[in-house]
């Protein structure tokens, strides 16, 4: 499944959906953590809807270490090995667990935006994985802006207010208005079915709408890290936070730390 011209995409797009790369079960068993997740959410999660929106929209963070189903989902299925073939790395290193959960009906829409710069790290070897347990239609989808990861950093802002709090205010430019264009960019996404995954760079714009119908759209997000990738502590609360990793990981330090095992290596 993950032959040279399926990397070769991912490496010049920066996004490539792998078809039923997991078997029916563990879907089953990654859908029962999913609602274990939401029966149980952590101090990290937060809640991504306004109080108004018909829907609810929730997120939550760093859970495999507590969470048994997303553990062995992370540690056991086909994610590690296809993340370090789409990375061209030597490794895959496991960095965290992220859960997105929208009820139908809900009208948040998650904005453009890159991931990296929310983040504590540097390099350009890196993977997430969006991995659906729900059918999820083209208009529910994920979106990305294929070759995006090869531009610049842009402004990070929270995403319901639009406040720069991570970079100051005019160090990185401010992302494009895709959506007053959307002709101009090559947008790429997909109707997906669970066992699905969309797999994409750090640093590719993405945004994804709404949940109309009458589905609601579960998603496991894992991401990981490859061989150049290294530790970037910065002045601000990162999301996710990993409390006291700078007192125990130097900057520019390589991310071996518990917190980030290894999953895979080149055989």
């Amino acid at each position: 499944m993950i032959d040279e011209a399926v990397i070769e995409q991912f490496q010049r797009d920066g996004a490539v959906c792998l078809r039923q790369l997991f078997r029916p079960e563990e879907i089953t068993a990654l859908r029962a953590a999913i609602d274990e997740n939401l029966a149980h959410l952590s101090p990290r999660a937060k809640v991504a809807s306004s109080p108004d929106d018909p829907g609810y929209f929730v997120e939550d963070f760093c859970n495999w270490q507590e969470n048994p189903g997303y553990r062995r989902f992370i540690f056991d299925s086909a994610l590690p090995e296809a993340a370090g073939r789409l990375m061209r790395s030597g490794t895959a290193r496991l960095y965290h667990d992220h859960m997105l959960t929208k009820e139908r009906g809900t009208r948040a829409a998650t904005p453009w935006h890159q991931d990296q710069p929310y983040y504590n790290i540097d390099g350009r070897q890196n993977i997430s994985f969006w991995i659906p347990v729900d059918p999820v239609s083209r208009e529910s989808t994920l979106e990305l802006v294929a070759g995006s990861h090869l531009g610049p950093w842009l402004m990070p802002r929270s995403f319901m207010d639009a406040q720069a709090q991570w970079f100051p205010e005019g160090s990185l430019a401010d992302l494009p208005n895709i959506e007053a264009d959307r002709s101009a960019y090559p947008i790429l996404g997909w109707d997906l079915q669970p066992g699905d995954a969309v797999c994409f760079h750090m640093l590719t714009l993405h945004a994804s709408s709404g949940v109309s119908g009458t589905h609601r759209r579960r998603v496991f997000s894992v991401r990981f890290l490859g061989d150049d990738v290294t530790h970037a502590p910065r002045r601000w609360r990162t999301s996710p936070e990993f409390p006291g990793l700078r007192e125990e990981l130097a900057a520019g330090a390589p991310m071996h730390h518990s917190l980030f095992p290894a999953l895979w290596r080149t055989p």
